[in-house]
């Protein structure tokens, strides 16, 4: 050995050294700088969830918490070397142990101890939380488990975010989980976009300027590496100069430029999204999911109409407390006619919404569209499930021993303005609204409008004489507001005044179409509220006016005066009006009742007739059967309607079941597939190829094995070399594999090719081996070698060295009995 050998030895040991990547020491500023970074571009993302939750900012806690667990979660394992379940562990476990501060403020114990109802939200959360959070309305509270999907989202996306930052050289990787977040922010929001041109130029300038970032980081160390490489060769004496001044000089203008570009856009895109997004339509998960609640299990409120007026007149049946002069309490808006009843629908513009939040139903009220009030309601004589409130429902406040039942099982519609609590309400419950009475316009103010294009539930089961009755009333009429007008002073001064009491006209009760066709067609048309109310509003329909009828209360003003702190309603001031929806307006009422005190005028007696003998007369001639108008033929399109009806249930309901088995596809698709791979390359090894090729397919099969158990064999070696390795990892089959790789030997560079006898029975015997190889560990690293994807890797790394061996082999492939015994 030459004298210079232990010193050229001891120069080597001493000679400037890579630093090995590492979180800690003076490498700590970089991954602090991108943590802070993902965690900006995180919480533009968040903040999608803003108008889901309201005004409430736990939803930012619980958000902005499982960023950051999520990013020192990542940190962790990038500093610890952790695997993939252990990773998952950690974050199952911290998600536990921190989710009842974070996520289940009210059910844990003082808001941040875990207690089993805060345990059971979390738990049950990450399957039900999804659907939750997309059928209750917003803003849906933060019980119940609502705040569950941001810190789910927030903790996932952090947490890969980071590993991808972290511990992937491919600089672009970290972009991915940061718009999976933005992107489920819009999903799980709302129709109103919160801070757009803030939240869109933080993601796409905060995640360009990143990657830029990034990808010079990534370019600087390449070339630190190659630089302290060609250092160390040059000896301790050599100096290299990394960067000149011409270069730096270069990257500031380079850098000066990409920021002016950058602000450049963030400029035209803060004045060009007003411009852009004026009539676009928002889309979100939430437009796509039917609310669970099923409103044919209640009946409309319409039923009762003449059971309040007529055998409970004088009977209380709640006081309200802070009603306007002259406003109205409202019971239930119905848009559904079916020939018998005229009933509440969920197909209408609004939808009936779990409630979350009852204390913020519909926002901050805007006073320049209306006169804001606070009702108080103690009830008494009435009950059922609907609740009277004033006009829109801003927020409701429950009181007294019921009150948590009565708001767990509130539904709102916000296009009807109507309220349902699922618990119902009787006597000795209490409750408060915030409502808002939205302002009235006068006919010369609705002139200038028309009517707004709704949707509506089609009209089924009206009688003919509803469409020619309502042409003769509307007549010639062309501007909007005249062709309703008109239908409403038809009916109220035409019509006369009944509700059927002992003493006055006659008047049977309901709104069928039986009763209709006695309505209209009759010499004096007879009938209280309920008749002249879905009368009008059925004409309207018909005309293709946007229509609905609305129960509920109002005293008689004028005998009340002024309006007085408290007042008695009973079922004398019951009643029912028409809506009509106007563009830019709103809903308009209109009152078709004729007043009480326009009896109907009873007919003069005819004097009495002195009968003759009845004489026989000839029997008639036979007529021929009369022809029954066009508009009493069966509709062609009832049946085409019920199969729709069907189709739109059946249809709703599996969209809700794919909303709720969304997480579950999220956490166990990854494995299906893994699972799926695996069975696709067992049997393409058993079935595909000659015999031979089968044999050799199934001692591959053996590797794979082996390999998802982290006894990785590259097949370089002899399949017998092989098996002395896995005889060492696998004692107690060791012989067995020794025995298969001896058969596999034989069947490949044999004589002839194998009986398709004996390849059978080598794959049975293969198969009985994995199976031993499975029995021989636990159960928890038997499911980690099912799922693991080191055999899934390995097949790919060989199969590129085989690809390369064909590419440098110069002529064709060599005889089959002169192939390599490893291969």
């Amino acid at each position: 050995m030459s004298v210079d050998a232990p010193r050229r030895d001891r120069a080597r040991q001493t000679g400037p050294k890579v630093p090995a990547p590492t979180l800690l020491g003076p490498a700590l500023l970089r991954p602090g700088l991108e943590a802070a970074a993902l965690a900006l571009l995180l919480l533009a993302g968040l903040l999608g969830f803003g108008p889901t939750f309201g005004s409430d900012p736990r939803y930012l806690v619980a958000g902005i918490g499982g960023i950051v667990l999520g990013l020192l979660l990542a940190g962790a394992s990038t500093l610890r070397g952790w695997g993939a379940w252990t990773t998952a562990g950690a974050a199952a476990g911290t998600y536990l142990v921190l989710g009842s501060a974070l996520a289940a403020p009210v059910e844990s114990a003082g808001g941040v101890l875990p207690t089993f109802a805060s345990l059971r939200v979390l738990v049950f959360g990450v399957v039900f939380a999804w659907k939750d959070l997309l059928t209750v309305a917003a803003p849906v509270g933060t019980a119940g488990g609502m705040l569950v999907v941001p810190l789910l989202l927030s903790l996932a996306c952090a947490l890969a975010a980071g590993l991808l930052c972290w511990r992937v050289r491919r600089p672009y990787w970290p972009a991915v989980p940061v718009l999976a977040l933005f992107a489920a922010g819009i999903a799980f929001g709302t129709k109103q976009a919160p801070l757009p041109g803030f939240r869109a130029i933080l993601l796409a300038a905060g995640l360009l300027a990143f990657l830029a970032y990034r990808r010079r980081s990534a370019q600087r160390r390449a070339a630190t590496g190659g630089a302290v490489g060609a250092e160390a060769a040059a000896g301790a004496a050599g100096s290299i100069v990394l960067d000149s001044a011409p270069a730096r000089a270069a990257r500031i203008r380079r850098t000066a430029y990409g920021a002016a570009v950058l602000a450049g856009a963030a400029a035209l895109s803060l004045v060009a999204a007003p411009l852009l997004g004026v009539d676009a339509e928002r889309r979100v998960l939430r437009d796509a999911v039917e609310p669970p609640v099923d409103l044919f299990n209640y009946p409309s409120p319409l039923t009762d109409f003449r059971r309040y007026v007529k055998d409970n007149a004088d009977t209380p049946l709640f006081t309200v407390e802070g009603l306007p002069q002259g406003q109205r309490v409202r019971l239930a808006a119905m848009d559904a006619y079916d020939g018998v009843v005229y009933d509440v629908s969920t197909q209408s513009e609004g939808g009936y919404a779990r409630v979350g939040d009852a204390g913020t139903l519909g926002g901050a009220p805007d006073s320049a569209r209306g006169t804001e009030a606070t009702l108080r309601f103690s009830l008494s004589g009435y009950n059922g499930v609907w609740l009277p409130a004033g006009g829109e429902v801003q927020a409701l406040r429950t009181t007294g021993d019921r009150g948590q039942d009565i708001a767990g099982g509130l539904y709102y519609d916000a296009g009807s303005a109507t309220l349902l609590t699922a618990a119902g309400v009787g006597e000795g419950d209490t409750y408060e609204t915030r409502v808002l009475f939205p302002e009235e316009y006068d006919d010369a103010q609705l002139a200038q409008y028309g009517f707004a294009d709704s949707v509506q539930p089609r009209l089924q089961g009206e009688p003919p004489i509803i469409g020619a009755k309502a042409t003769e009333y509307a007549g010639e009429e062309t501007t909007p507001i005249q062709r309703v007008r008109r239908l409403q002073q038809i009916l109220a001064t035409e019509g006369y005044f009944s509700n059927g009491k002992d003493g006055e006209t006659p008047s049977l009760p309901g709104h069928g179409a039986a009763r209709m066709v006695r309505l209209l067609d009759a010499e004096q048309m007879v009938g209280d509220d309920e008749q002249y109310a879905v009368a009008m509003a059925l004409m309207a329909r018909k005309l293709g006016i946007p229509a609905r009828v609305v129960m509920g209360f109002y005293p008689d003003w004028e005998d009340l005066g002024t309006a007085p702190e408290k007042i008695e309603i009973t079922g004398d001031d019951v009643h029912a009006w028409v809506e009509i929806e106007f563009d830019r307006v709103g809903w308009v009422p209109f009152f078709p009742t004729p007043d009480e005190d326009n009896e109907p005028v009873p007919p003069q007696q005819q004097p009495k007739s002195t009968p003759k003998p009845q004489v026989l007369q000839p029997p008639p001639p036979p007529q021929e059967p009369a022809e029954l108008p066009p508009d009493t033929a069966a509709d062609p399109q009832d049946a085409e309607q019920k199969e729709d009806d069907l189709w739109q249930t059946v249809s709703g309901l599996l969209r809700v079941l794919a909303v709720a088995s969304l997480p579950l596809v999220v956490l166990f698709g990854p494995l299906l597939v893994i699972l799926l791979l695996k069975r696709r390359r067992r049997k393409r090894r058993r079935n595909t190829g000659g015999p031979a090729q089968r044999v050799a397919g199934g001692w591959r099969e053996v590797l794979s094995s082996a390999a998802d158990h982290g006894v990785l064999l590259t097949g370089r070696q002899t399949r017998r070399e092989d098996a002395a390795v896995l005889g060492k990892a696998f004692p107690s089959e060791a012989e067995t594999t020794s025995v298969l790789a001896r058969r596999a030997d034989a069947g490949v560079f044999g004589p002839g090719d194998p009986a398709e006898e004996e390849v059978q029975a080598y794959w049975s015997e293969v198969e009985k081996l994995r199976a031993q190889l499975d029995g021989s560990v636990g159960f928890w690293q038997r499911q980690r070698a099912r799922y693991s994807l080191r055999s899934l890797r390995l097949d790919r790394r060989t199969d590129r060295r085989r690809a390369g061996r064909r590419e440098d082999r110069p002529g064709p492939g060599r005889p089959r009995g002169t192939r390599a015994a490893g291969k």
